[in-house]
């Protein structure tokens, strides 16, 4: 059995991410499946920057602790990571920068040093491709065949011409020979490749993707970590499938301009972190009392105020839930995976359009700036399912055979028939005032009362069509988890480490959290033996409010909020001692 935890390390401006996403892409194309994730302070230059890849033969979900392979590109790497290595893990390091004895650690553990800078010397590359030496100097430690990390080469670099194609071959073989000549056969690994056929996705691409496929043509977006990935990927297609992407001055003007852009008649988006989501607060209020349909990505990440910026978290639940004054109907939907992301953004738009109001895909940093590799039989399944359903738009004949066109008429399912601006016999009358069936201005109580109800009633209609909470694991179990959103990764991750050694769990995801499936969640309480919540925040956000709606108080919680992930291990320990 293959699985294989490798960390690269060291000081921002030395191309970990970029070495990082690479090794990934190898274990991808090895066929094995494939897990990452990536911390970094937040500072533009300096500071220590980590690239976590797990792969293996088997379906994994999450990052473990033990490191198998280490590659430090300084001392510092060194100190960080030395108690997560594994009993026969390798380090990787260039002596002639960081001084490294083998007392320091068990005889167990192999000290790989190579000469990174001197080879990016011997072979005429910037000092600064010492990572790429060390890619190609990692790869040998485990797969003996140079050609899958030269072919990766090719695909990245090769619209840069194949000068730059040919540096980068020259500078990771020359790693990959050194290493392939000096400790052949002193490696642990050994990696073949496999048949499968995955794809290596990263939850801001397949959020975007998501929106592409959904048919967005219009998205502002104020760069912000962790949604950055959202911006690049749809700034990166935006000519191919004729997307306006802005990157406004600010998230007022962004979410502003969004619902412009609703309102004209085209699909849009919003996206931003906590930060950003505080500022468009009375963006969203504005949307709901015209009824613009409007789908906002929230990632989350730790506060207040800048916080812990390039950290993760679960913090914005109630938030997002309650953002802007008064009550007015939003649905909230926090995709598991990388997969979910792709489909639940999707399906965002999809109801926004339908029931003409707010759609938050609420995420977080662990999964926006992660990836996995997911069959491609799985993106291709979601993408045959799902249909663009734009809901009541008139058609130009409708709009012109209107004789009293009322855009806000009280109708039975709370959802008007919407005309675009422009429309011959639609009226495109609006504002962020109470109004009446035809948009005037009313503060009558009677037709408040009427505008409130039927605004709610939107609810009623979407909740009959939103997904139920999934379940995972055996229906009898000493234990049940229960959580939201990323959590599902390492918690499937421990589910499946419990069951080599006979421990079976069951998770409870619950993905769309408003409007709250509150029959759903109250009976498996009520079925389960014990339950125990998962959350990435301080005050059990997600707890309180199963507590609230449903009226039932779960056994045991485990919570998170020093910025990093849970780890299966952690998750393992905690029901080990519940039993």
């Amino acid at each position: 059995m293959v699985d294989i935890a490798w960390i690269i390390g060291g000081e921002a401006g030395y191309g970990i991410m970029t070495t990082g996403l690479m090794m990934s892409k190898i274990m991808t194309r090895l066929g094995l499946f494939v897990f990452d994730y990536v911390e970094y302070p937040s500072l533009i230059r300096g500071g220590h920057n980590a690239y976590y890849v797990r792969a293996s033969d088997e379906q994994i979900f999450s990052q473990k602790r033990p490191v198998d392979i280490l590659v430090a590109l300084n001392r510092e790497t060194i100190d960080k990571h030395k108690t997560e290595l594994s009993s026969n893990a390798a380090i990787l390091y260039d002596p002639n920068v960081t001084k490294v004895e083998q007392n320091e650690f068990s005889s167990s553990i192999l000290l790989v040093p190579v000469p990174l800078l001197e080879i990016t010397k011997q072979v005429g590359a910037d000092r600064l491709m010492i990572n790429t030496v060390a890619v190609g100097a990692s790869l040998a430690l485990f797969y003996n065949d140079y050609q899958v990390l030269q072919d990766i080469l090719q695909s990245i670099f090769g619209r840069k011409g194949e000068k730059v194609v040919a540096v980068n071959v020259n500078t990771s073989k020359a790693g990959f020979d050194y290493v392939a000549k000096n400790f052949a056969g002193k490696s642990p690994w050994k990696a073949e490749k496999k048949p499968q056929e995955n794809l290596l996705v990263g939850g801001a691409e397949a959020a975007a993707i998501g929106a592409i496929r959904a048919g967005v043509k219009f998205a502002a977006i104020y760069p912000m970590t962790p949604i950055n990935g959202v911006l690049n990927t749809l700034s990166a297609h935006a000519l191919k499938y004729n997307i306006v992407v802005k990157e406004p001055e600010d998230e007022i003007a962004g979410i502003n301009m969004a619902i412009g852009a609703s309102y004209a008649g085209v699909r849009s988006l919003a996206a931003t972190s906590g930060g950003g989501f505080s500022l468009m607060v009375e963006g969203l209020g504005l949307s709901a009392q015209t009824e613009v349909p409007l789908v906002v990505i929230e990632g989350m990440r730790p506060g207040p105020a800048t916080g812990f910026p390039t950290w993760t978290a679960q913090g914005d639940l109630r938030f997002v839930m309650h953002a802007a004054q008064d009550d007015f109907p939003r649905i909230v939907v926090a995709p598991g995976d990388f997969l979910e992301a792709f489909t639940y953004t999707m399906e965002a738009f999809n109801l926004a359009e339908k029931y003409q109001l707010l759609v938050i895909v609420l995420v977080d940093k662990y999964l926006m700036e992660g990836h996995a590799s997911v069959t491609t039989e799985k993106f291709k399944i979601q993408n045959a399912k799902f249909k663009i359903e734009r809901g009541k738009i008139l058609s130009d004949q409708e709009a012109a055979a209107q004789t009293d066109y009322k855009r806000y008429a009280f109708v039975e399912d709370g959802v008007s028939p919407r005309s675009i601006p422009g429309q011959q016999g639609g009226i495109g009358l609006s504002g962020s005032d109470e109004h009446d069936e035809r948009g005037l201005y009313n503060e009558e109580a009677d037709n408040r009362v009427k505008m409130m109800d039927k605004r709610f009633k939107k609810l009623e209609e979407a909740i009959k069509e939103i997904p139920a909470p999934a379940f995972y694991g055996e229906k009898e179990a000493p234990i049940t988890i229960v959580g939201f959103g990323s959590t599902k990764l390492p918690v499937l991750e421990a589910m499946r480490w419990l069951k080599k050694e006979g421990v079976n769990i069951n998770f409870f995801q619950v993905a769309f959290l408003h409007p709250f499936p509150v029959d759903a969640v109250a009976q498996t309480i009520k079925n389960a033996k014990k339950t125990l919540v998962i959350e990435g925040n301080k005050t059990g956000q997600f707890e309180g409010l199963i507590r609230e709606r449903t009226g039932l108080s779960i056994n045991h919680n485990f919570r998170k909020y020093d910025g990093r992930p849970f780890y299966p291990e952690e998750i393992v320990q905690k029901v080990k001692e519940l039993l």
